[in-house]
């Protein structure tokens, strides 16, 4: 389990490090508006669930070893692609009548395919696990990916950005997919030396109903997310650290979710969601005269507390 659970901290790690790094690649060029953020974010989210998109495909189509020597070679050939050009992240021209546009295209054509498969190794090894140790749960994997991500999004302002270049960051990003990948296949050729052939027992599946249900209560995590970001980029500050704290607090209830159910009660937490709510309505009613330092923690919290970041929103985590 260590080997799987290292692999999947650096891959999540990684993941998450290079969000507020290429979002700093992108500063020259398009400024500090809370609407670059929040494009970027858009477009993570997005391609994460396309990686997901891919692991469910790699995993429904190919047998138990093909599955870790095609994830490992596709992420080997995208090596020449690294590392990171900070001068094209920031690429001035690419600016015209619509920024977000033009944020999308550079971030398609700078981190695009690097994060797409890097997203998709998290449920591929969760997968490899699972047919490893069919008695062991592999959700403890699940909430240490996520402990990962939230170390990458603390560590960038508080030590990586005070006292790294930008140049230096990239390629000591890169030199970090030059270990995942090897880690990779090592895992990949474990599987293959113990001759894993394990079927996972083929649980019933979901009606069309309960799909729907799951896929509308993760979308809606994600748009919480989304939105919380957005008005307090907007409304209460466009400063770097709020862009990051509610995706930290987002990450934070995968964390206890996964890990354990005893780190947390949805009873509890449903009254808290409520409490919270109320509070950000409050807090939203023109002249209630609440200064920042209480708008901040009414408004994350509502998020931070949402039941909806629980088991259901998995996919679109990392």
């Amino acid at each position: 389990m260590a080997i799987h659970a290292v692999t999947l901290f650096l891959g999540a790690f990684l993941l998450f490090q290079v969000q507020p790094l290429i979002g700093k690649l992108l500063l020259p060029g398009f400024g500090g508006a809370s609407s670059v953020w929040m494009a970027c974010l858009m477009f993570f989210q997005t391609v994460l669930l396309g990686g997901y998109a891919y692991a469910h495909l790699l995993a429904s189509r190919l047998g138990p070893r093909a599955q870790g020597w095609t994830h490992a070679s596709l992420l080997a050939l995208m090596l020449p692609l690294l590392p990171l050009e900070p001068s094209a992240a920031g690429a001035p021209e690419l600016v015209g009548e619509s920024p977000t546009l033009s944020v999308l295209i550079v971030l398609a054509t700078s981190v695009g395919v690097p994060f797409f498969l890097l997203s998709a190794t998290s449920p591929l090894l969760q997968l490899w696990f699972a047919r490893l140790y069919p008695g062991r749960s592999p959700y403890r994997l699940y909430a240490t990916s996520n402990c990962g991500s939230l170390l990458a999004l603390l560590t960038y302002p508080v030590w990586v950005e005070p006292n790294v270049s930008l140049r230096n960051q990239a390629w000591t990003w890169s030199l970090g997919v030059v270990v995942l990948i090897c880690l990779l296949w090592y895992c990949a050729a474990a599987a293959r030396r113990s001759g894993v052939a394990q079927t996972l027992e083929a649980a019933a599946p979901p009606s069309r109903i309960e799909q729907m249900v799951w896929l509308v209560l993760a979308a809606t995590g994600s748009a919480l997310l989304l939105g919380t970001t957005n008005q307090l980029s907007q409304n209460v500050a466009p400063v770097p650290f709020l862009w990051i704290l509610p995706l930290a607090l987002y990450l934070l209830t995968f964390i206890l979710c996964f890990e354990s159910d005893r780190f947390y009660s949805r009873e509890v937490l449903g009254w808290m969601l409520v409490s919270s709510i109320l509070g950000t309505v409050v807090a939203l009613i023109p002249g209630t005269g609440l200064g920042l330092w209480r708008k901040i923690p009414l408004q994350t919290r509502a998020r931070s507390h949402s039941p909806l970041a629980g088991p259901s929103a998995l996919f679109l985590s990392s």
